[in-house]
């Protein structure tokens, strides 16, 4: 879904270029008729263009100005990491669970010597640490020891699947200025070549160049600012989560040992 947004855009942009090369060509009549040159009125160069335009409509400029091919590549990355990023925050949001109260059914169960009772409040509760008691519960007649040792292997296995899809936000994070500096090359190998061809070195054909580079420069990083904090952000709801599941499962492990005396 997420590709098809982003091939949908591109093409947008493509349209785009071509409606604004079509409407730059000037028609065969209004070639034959010459106007009289317009009065030069001073330009101030500290004014911003286009400043009157909305929002969304600077930026599709600022996107086809810097290349829709390198800009389109830079706005796939931002897609497909920003997908990454909500889907780990529902699921991480989903896979916290009130460790107190569900240790204080899994304790009153126990203390009643129903096992099955345990075991159905943590089937029925979502998260890691639910998984991991129902776990240490399955092994709870071959001893403590095998029960704390099945608590932790499971417990490496919860906190991998918590982690599952950062790779991933890493890499658009590494890809995208890579994109946006390889743009800027490319922009500047157009702008020297412009400048062999004209046999000159011309104030207009450096900024175009120059322009180009500088507006992929800036996608680039802007896309691996914002999937950075996404990042960064996942990355201390996992640490708050593994902390918890660590502590639940001391605290399960005493409980079994409590009620084995």
């Amino acid at each position: 879904m997420f590709l098809a947004v982003a091939g949908l855009l591109t093409f947008t942009a493509f349209q785009s270029v071509k409606a604004q090369d079509e409407e730059a060509a000037p028609a065969p009549e209004a070639q034959e008729e010459v106007a009289a040159p317009a009065p030069e009125t001073p330009v101030n160069p500290f004014e911003a263009t286009g400043s009157d335009k909305p929002l969304h409509q600077q930026l599709k400029a600022k996107f086809i100005e810097g290349g829709a091919g390198f800009m389109a590549l830079v706005l796939i990355c931002l897609i497909l990491g920003l997908a990454i990023a909500i889907e780990r925050i529902i699921t991480l949001n989903l896979a916290q669970t009130n460790t107190k109260k569900l240790l204080g059914s899994v304790e009153d169960a126990l203390k009643k010597g129903d096992v099955e009772k345990a075991k159905d409040v943590c089937r029925n509760t979502r998260g890691p640490v639910a998984s991991i008691f129902y776990q240490g519960l399955i092994r709870m007649d071959q001893g403590v020891e095998n029960v704390e040792k099945a608590v932790t292997s499971y417990g490496s296995v919860q906190m991998a699947q918590l982690e599952k899809g950062l790779s991933w936000i890493s890499l658009f994070i590494g890809i995208a200025p890579m994109l946006g500096f390889l743009g800027t090359v490319i922009g500047l190998i157009q702008a020297f070549d412009a400048i062999e061809v004209a046999g000159d070195i011309s104030p207009n054909l450096v900024a175009g160049g120059m322009k180009v580079a500088l507006i992929t420069t800036v996608g680039g990083l802007v896309v691996a600012i914002i999937l950075q904090l996404f990042y960064n952000y996942l990355i201390s709801k996992i640490d708050t989560i593994v902390a918890q599941m660590e502590d639940a499962s001391i605290s399960f492990v005493d409980l079994l040992v409590a009620n084995q005396k």
